[in-house]
């Protein structure tokens, strides 16, 4: 008698991932691997910076880099739903889109139905100024991040080997910097004041690697805002089923020194619970 001991996949209605940079020292495509193997959406949205396109070198491709992308197929295979929105490291992407083949899309922006609610889904480069007026200097500053990221790594195999606990460089750079934390605040209320503007009730980004899941209020009504984080450095995720989101986070090789407490200001009455599980992951789920 043969047992099976594969692990069941946990079944969701939508996940959404962003900044994965696949071709970037900096994507940990070996945990995002175990993630997709673990889950089964019906319904997966890629919110740009998938592909690192301007980090991209020929002589870095990890075998762990074209697994993610066989997951992704995969998912197509058994049926899911599959978006991929284009973000600014994948913008050359963009002369392609809108282009649809069975159950995959290529989209700059994508307006879904959950439940009733309306979601407005984009990565979030059309708000950042370094992409309008210097595109040199943008690529510049993913250049730097990029390298910050690969010294990072160097010494923290070091640094765990004599048993301090791992840091980020990188997180550590842009909390201390206040225009950082601005543009951070500015990306958000902007984001969110245009879809109160638009009258959806979800707003959600990636582009700038800072999960969070919050309510944000203006004078002409309010909106639930959302990011999906990254994969680089917070290896995170949204998920949504049964009525519920929650930011989902592999608890491997992260420091949690820029999210801030309970991955927002919510509203007490919105927040259900947080969940602590036993395979290190962490979720704040949202009603």
């Amino acid at each position: 008698m043969k047992v099976n001991n594969q692990k069941k996949r946990r079944e969701a209605d939508l996940i959404i991932i962003s900044d994965v940079h696949l071709g970037s020292y900096g994507c940990h495509s070996e945990e995002l691997v175990k993630y997709l193997k673990s889950v089964r959406p019906k319904t997966l949205v890629l919110n740009g910076d998938l592909l690192d396109i301007w980090q991209f070198k020929k002589y870095y491709w990890p075998e762990t880099h074209m697994e993610v992308l066989k997951c992704i197929l995969g998912m197509l295979s058994n049926g899911t739903s599959v978006y991929y929105l284009t973000g600014n490291h994948d913008e050359m992407l963009r002369k392609f889109s809108p282009f649809g083949l069975g159950n995959f899309q290529l989209l700059d922006k994508l307006v879904l139905n959950i439940d009733g609610k309306k979601a407005w889904i984009f990565h979030g480069d059309v708000f950042d100024v370094t992409m309008h007026y210097s595109k040199f200097v943008a690529k510049l500053g993913g250049k730097g991040y990029n390298f910050l990221i690969l010294l990072n790594k160097w010494v923290n195999a070091v640094w765990m080997r004599m048993g301090h606990e791992r840091m980020s460089f990188s997180r550590r750079i842009k909390n201390g910097v206040k225009s950082a934390v601005k543009f951070v605040s500015n990306f958000e209320m902007t984001a969110s004041d245009l879809a109160i503007e638009k009258g959806y009730d979800y707003v959600i980004c990636g582009h700038i690697h800072r999960p969070n899941i919050k309510k944000i209020t203006n004078s002409n009504g309010s909106v639930i805002y959302m990011n999906s984080g990254d994969w680089v450095e917070h290896l995170s995720a949204l998920e949504y089923k049964d009525g519920k989101w929650s930011v989902y986070q592999h608890m491997s090789d992260v420091v949690f020194d820029d999210i801030p407490d309970s991955f927002g200001i919510f509203d007490d009455s919105l927040v259900s619970e947080t969940l602590h599980t036993s395979n290190g992951q962490v979720y704040q789920e949202l009603q």
